[in-house]
């Protein structure tokens, strides 16, 4: 959970993907039999509305915070949440406190607009992103709550684009057939894309239970996190595709989220 600021969405998205201080991401060829972009979800896709997934954090067997995502119905839109929250020995030496809201079309995936406020150590911070596809613009506006200083961005955005908290989802959505791989584009204001392979099946253990897994690696592709961290997800090999566990891998060390439980 150490610098939160930097590497904690990488954690929440994929918790989920890759963190998205990257740069403007660029167009890439298709991967297997997946394009580069995002898909709409399948006919009748059963969203996991009303579920939320908790997790434990942990960094070298201690355990460095929890963090969780739940997904509502919101209007015609549907709502992500996530948190973030450090504890014990880590919480002493760099608090954390997140909060994330993102909304998308629930007919296209396409993100719609993110809200975060974030208590990093000595940082603290309000951010908010809107996507207009209609400009092809994404604006971003930061606010740091202890200078008052402010920060207003607009970066190009090609087309659809998920980000790092509704990604967690969609990956969850996708068939994830054995040996497939997908890429497409994660946006925080700037844009990157990422792939996503299917590499095996695996039993895993967690406090939730033991389930039958398929596990899902996610790299960055392009911009400045290329080659610079990776994310292991498992998810259930059920229809539900459940996120059971995850390892995120970075410069400094990995950390591991194992699921605590679903509560509804």
């Amino acid at each position: 959970m150490l610098n939160f600021r930097q590497h904690g969405h990488l954690a929440v998205a994929l918790f989920i993907t890759v963190t998205l201080s990257a740069q403007q991401g660029r167009n890439t060829s298709t991967i297997g039999p997946a394009p580069a972009q995002i898909a709409p979800p399948r006919p009748n896709y059963p969203f996991p509305d009303g579920r939320s997934y908790v997790y434990a954090a942990e960094w070298h067997l201690i355990t460095a915070g929890t963090g969780s995502v739940r997904m509502e119905v919101s209007g015609n839109d549907r709502k992500v949440t996530a948190t973030a929250e450090s504890t014990g020995a880590v919480n002493v030496l760099f608090p954390v406190h997140d909060h994330f809201e993102s909304h998308f079309d629930p007919r296209t995936f396409c993100s719609l607009s993110i809200v975060k406020h974030s208590e990093e150590g000595s940082h603290q911070r309000e951010t908010s992103i809107r996507f207009d596809y209609a400009r092809k613009k994404s604006t971003l506006d930061e606010k740091n709550l202890k200078t008052g200083e402010t920060k207003h961005v607009e970066n190009d955005l090609a087309g659809c684009a998920t980000d790092v908290i509704t990604g967690f989802y969609y990956l969850q959505s996708l068939p994830l057939q054995m040996g497939e791989s997908y890429e497409f584009p994660i946006s925080d204001g700037k844009t990157t894309m990422v792939r996503a392979t299917v590499e095996k099946r695996e039993q895993v253990r967690v406090p939730a239970g033991s389930f039958p897994t398929i596990l899902v690696t996610a790299e960055a592709t392009s911009g400045s996190l290329q080659s610079k961290g990776k994310v292991w997800v498992w998810y259930s090999e059920d229809a539900s595709h459940t996120p059971v566990q995850m390892r995120v891998k970075l410069g400094w060390g990995t950390l591991l989220f194992r699921l605590q439980r679903v509560d509804k």
